[in-house]
């Protein structure tokens, strides 16, 4: 890239695959060795001049850790949910850190990486808190379930029959409150933001704020960074190479380059599950409506540069 080209901003969102693997235990050493292949793939992307910001999920983490919080109650006082969702963006980071200065010193590539523990500003009145559908933490039966809905008073919820999983609000980011730190880091350093959605938080009448209990999702959220600090592009990564209308059908049919009005008509017709693309879908057209050309794209971890190269993925543009 010479001198007077600018670099390519892009968002990169992180799906659950880029943090764990199924086939592992979920402990946090295992969680290391995914994230170090996960930094890997991004490491490329710094390689061929991309700047880059990451976002992540924190599911499962945040479920385990406010289960160990919960079930240590009688020993030391159980942490609130706004405090556990801080803790996962700090150790998720930490991982995230290691693997990209590690991936990045393998390529001759001297590129600071910080976590900046991120609130993201929510709305109060937001309907999401009379409708919790964010799943949480690991699986269980129905019955084990049924027992936590009757016990800890969790909402409970059959999740896309893989089990049940407890579920907590998931309210729109408003705005991101260190995005003027965030746009100051951007051009030097390799910034981890936004982790799990960001903190939600609510505005007090004096200007202040209060953590709650909530989850964003991490894709709306890597929208909201991605519009506020100019991006230029959306990265949502998957475990899918492209977005696919009938998945899983005799009449799949994957999506390559996607206008905005004909992805919304795919998204009127029902195409993608609410728990699963239908978010990634919504962020990239979010982002894509909010400024002339910016585009966004959704492909899997692994062909995150070919996707960034025009050789794959489902592109979505003005």
């Amino acid at each position: 890239m010479s001198g007077s080209e600018r670099a390519v901003k892009v968002v990169v969102a992180l799906g659950g695959n880029a943090l764990e693997d199924k086939a592992l235990p979920p402990t946090a050493e295992s969680q290391l060795q995914v994230v170090n292949r996960t930094a890997n793939y991004l490491a490329q992307l710094s390689c061929e001049g991309y700047e880059l910001a990451i976002v992540h999920g924190n599911g499962p983490q945040v479920g385990r850790i406010l289960l160990a919080s919960e079930a240590a109650a009688q020993v030391t006082p159980a942490m609130p949910f706004d405090v556990c969702g801080a803790m996962s963006q700090g150790y998720i980071g930490y991982h995230i850190q290691q693997g990209m200065r590690r991936a990045l010193k393998e390529r001759g590539l001297n590129i600071p990486v910080v976590t900046v523990v991120t609130q993201v500003v929510v709305d109060e009145q937001d309907p999401a808190f009379q409708n919790p559908v964010k799943p949480i933490g690991p699986f269980y039966s129905k019955e084990e379930a049924l027992k936590l809905a009757t016990e800890q008073r969790y909402a409970m919820r059959e999740d896309a029959g893989r089990g049940w999983r407890r579920v907590v609000p998931s309210p729109r980011p408003v705005r991101i409150v260190e995005i003027g730190t965030l746009q100051t880091l951007w051009s030097t350093t390799i910034s981890i933001a936004c982790g799990g959605g960001g903190i939600p938080v609510v505005e007090q009448p004096d200007g202040s704020l209060k953590g709650v209990a909530a989850v964003i999702d991490k894709d709306l959220a890597a929208m909201e960074l991605a519009i506020e600090m100019d991006a230029d592009i959306l990265m949502i990564l998957t475990e899918v190479q492209e977005v696919a209308l009938n998945f899983r059908t005799p009449q799949e049919k994957k999506l390559e380059l996607v206008s905005v009005s004909e992805m919304e008509g795919y998204v009127k017709q029902g195409h993608f599950a609410p728990g699963s693309m239908l978010p990634k879908v919504e962020a990239a057209l979010g982002f894509v409506r909010s400024g002339h050309g910016r585009r966004a794209v959704i492909t899997s971890l692994d062909r995150c540069l070919d996707a960034l190269q025009g050789r794959c993925g489902t592109w979505i543009s003005g």
